[in-house]
C-alpha cells in the first residue's frame, strides 16, 4: 500500500492549488480517503474525505465552500481542489486511507506535500 501526494507549492492569498493523492496497492472503491493537514506547532487536522462506494463527502468547517474533493477511480487518484486560499491554510497536507476527518482511523499515510500561502 502506498499513497503519494503532489501539487503543493507557494501561492498568494486568494490563489488556488490542486493536490493529488495517487494510491497503489488497493483500489479507491474499497476504501475511503481523507485529506489532513498539519501546520507547525499544531496537531494534524482533518480537511476533507471521500467515501469508497457512495462517494460520500465531508469537509472541515474551516474549508467548506473553498475546497472540493473528488476522485478518479480509473486513475486511482483523489484530488483536493483548494480555492480562495488563506495564510492559515499553510501546512503540510497528507492523504490517508480509511479515514474521514479523524486521523486515528487512518491505517496508511502519504509522505505529505507542503502548501504555503503567503504574499
Amino acid at each position: 500500500v502506498q499513497l503519494v501526494e503532489s501539487g503543493g507549492g507557494l501561492v498568494q492569498p486568494g490563489g488556488s492549488l490542486r493536490l493529488s493523492c495517487v494510491a497503489s496497492g488497493f483500489t479507491l472503491d474499497r476504501y475511503a480517503i481523507g485529506w489532513f493537514r498539519q501546520a507547525p506547532g499544531k496537531e494534524r487536522e482533518g480537511v476533507s474525505c471521500i467515501g469508497a462506494i457512495n462517494d460520500a463527502i465531508d469537509y472541515a468547517e474551516s474549508v467548506k465552500g473553498r475546497f472540493a474533493i473528488s476522485k478518479d477511480n480509473a486513475k486511482n487518484t483523489v484530488y483536493l481542489q483548494m480555492n480562495s486560499l488563506k495564510p492559515e491554510d499553510t501546512a503540510v497536507y497528507y492523504c490517508a486511507r480509511r479515514a474521514c476527518l479523524d486521523a486515528a482511523d487512518a491505517d496508511y499515510w502519504g509522505q505529505g506535500t507542503q502548501v504555503t500561502v503567503s504574499s
